[in-house]
């Protein structure tokens, strides 16, 4: 029996792993016979006189964005602060680099959003779509030992946007074509809760034949690396990742051919392609390079713990939480390997009902991290301390999750380290979880700055509007609710609430005229971004 892969290779300009070249995809596509489907016709953007030429990057993230509402609302789309923060670490040093190279210049940094986003799938895969949006599945961050190695996924990726591979590629297909190509990136999303119906949404719409049109050609994926590299290197990742990345994954997919690595399906790698990468380290510094970086430094310590958070969020089925229940502990395991190891446990019982197992585990891997070196407690007990928190507040332990929260790690140098999202919000909803309307103010006043300045975060607006709802605010938490309906790319809905909040308030009081032009203003933007996604799917 033939496996099937879901890839999203033609909207979504995927990296997939595999033992096969791009004609075994596209032979495997013409096997299925079409399916039809009644799925709703996703809103692209017609591409006019840009079909025959490059996509012009203001058109190019228009079409993004479309794609984007019509996936954000998706389940396999997930938003777990934690891995959300340390991906765009890892991104926002390759921008950086990608900057100061000059392969993002001005223009394209202004219309690009340069968005990583997580997708809840087991599989060794990420993507980019138009517009510099970054799909990158669980089961690739679980699967890399280090960071460098998943930071040269990252940096391919990144390289394939900033040279214009994508628009490229897109300028030469037609816009009905593309609206068939959409179907496979929900396509992906569904491929883990259901396989058929996944296919079914594959293969309806000629998105098989486009399969085979939208490939990467062998200049460009050699482009990608070499570009890749740099921009890996001058990042200040360990040289060797690339390389060493290709070598795992090569190795990988010739033990276990599943559909588990679908990333070289469309990127297949060649002897070339890994001997270049070895050469453009210098003669010598292969074999250094393997034991270049401290193994525990904070930057591995970090992906170490972000690997398993993956691990375990990758699937959630009863199965392979109990398996990640019950990990057992390598003989002569060293400080790190010993934090990583309970630390995963602890995540799998907590989300397998077993409060009293998670903090048992949860003590152990903070007793491991007492003895990793200095420079990586404060980081490491961080993270503990706001899993342990989490997991006390999802079974209604608030008072404890607060205690766990604030407690100090013993020995630890603690400088204290700045608060982020995952703290931010966490405390919100341990604001939520009491009936202190101080607390309630105060959090409500942190999440008010924190999306003035990140006004997509759909997580933020809606902790922001149960808490104004909770401080006798209707109106503000109304608009709240519809700025998290707009970010989940639900526009309707969005407009829905808005248009429910004046009949609502009539006769508004003078602050509630305030708010309520504030709303108005948004109506207007959402408004424009609905028709013209209407003018989009009809071609106008």
């Amino acid at each position: 029996m033939t496996a099937r892969f879901f890839c999203p290779t033609a909207l979504a300009v995927a990296l997939c792993v595999g033992p096969v070249g791009l004609g075994a995809v596209a032979q495997e596509v013409s096997e299925v016979p079409a399916v039809r489907t009644h799925a709703p016709p996703l809103n692209l953007p017609a591409l006019g006189d840009s079909v025959g030429q490059d996509l012009s990057p203001r058109a190019e993230r228009q079409l993004g964005d479309r794609i984007m509402r019509a996936i954000r609302s998706d389940p396999a789309m997930i938003d777990d602060p934690l891995v959300l923060e340390y991906l765009h670490t890892l991104w926002g040093d390759l921008l950086n680099a990608a900057r100061q190279r000059g392969e993002i210049g001005p223009d394209l940094d202004d219309s690009h959003a340069w968005e990583p986003f997580l997708v809840r799938d087991k599989s060794v895969n990420a993507f980019a779509l138009p517009g510099g949006y970054i799909g990158v599945h669980l089961g690739l961050m679980a699967m890399t030992s280090t960071a460098d190695e998943l930071a040269s996924v990252l940096a391919h990726e990144l390289s394939h946007v900033t040279q214009r591979h994508i628009a490229r590629m897109m300028g030469q297909q037609s816009r009905t074509s593309w609206m068939g190509v959409a179907s496979m990136v929900l396509g992906i999303l569904a491929a883990s809760r259901n396989p058929a119906a996944a296919q079914a949404l594959i293969y309806g719409g000629q998105a098989a034949t486009i399969q085979g049109q939208l490939n990467f050609s062998r200049d460009m994926e050699r482009e990608a690396d070499r570009v890749g590299f740099t921009v890996l290197s001058e990042a200040g990742f360990e040289s060797g990742g690339m390389a060493r990345m290709f070598e795992h994954l090569q190795q990988a997919s010739r033990l276990n051919d599943d559909g588990s690595f679908p990333y070289l399906r469309t990127h297949p790698l060649t002897s070339e392609r890994i001997g270049e990468a070895r050469a453009r380290m210098g003669p010598d510094s292969w074999a250094q390079a393997l034991q270049a970086r401290p193994s525990e430094s904070q930057r591995t310590a970090w992906h170490a713990l972000m690997a398993a958070r993956a691990q375990v969020l990758m699937d959630l089925r009863s199965d392979a939480l109990h398996r990640l229940a019950n990990l057992p502990l390598p003989e002569g395991a060293r400080a790190l390997e010993r934090v990583r190891v309970h630390y995963t446990v602890a995540l799998a019982r907590q989300r397998t009902g077993q409060t009293a197992g998670a903090l048992t585990a949860m003590a152990q891997a903070q007793q491991a991290a007492q003895t990793l070196p200095a420079a990586q407690q404060a980081l490491v007990q961080r993270i503990l301390r706001l899993s342990e928190a989490e997991g006390l507040l999802e079974v209604q332990r608030p008072v404890q999750a607060e205690a766990a929260l604030a407690r100090q790690a013993v020995g630890a140098p603690m400088a204290p380290l700045p608060a982020g999202r995952p703290e931010l919000l966490l405390s919100a909803r341990l604001a939520l979880a009491q009936t202190s309307q101080a607390d309630w103010q105060t959090a409500s006043s942190q999440l008010q700055t924190h999306v003035s300045q990140h006004p997509h975060d759909a997580s933020a607006w809606a902790l922001l509007s149960e808490l104004w709802r909770r401080l006798n605010q209707p109106l503000r938490a109304i608009r709240a609710d519809a700025e998290a309906t707009a970010a989940l790319g639900d526009l309707p809905g969005a407009i829905d609430r808005i248009m429910g909040a004046h009949q609502r308030f009539r006769r508004p009081s003078a602050a509630e005229v305030v708010e309520l032009s504030v709303m108005d203003a948004r109506l207007k933007v959402w408004q424009r971004q609905q028709r013209e996604d209407m003018n989009a799917s009809q071609g106008i």
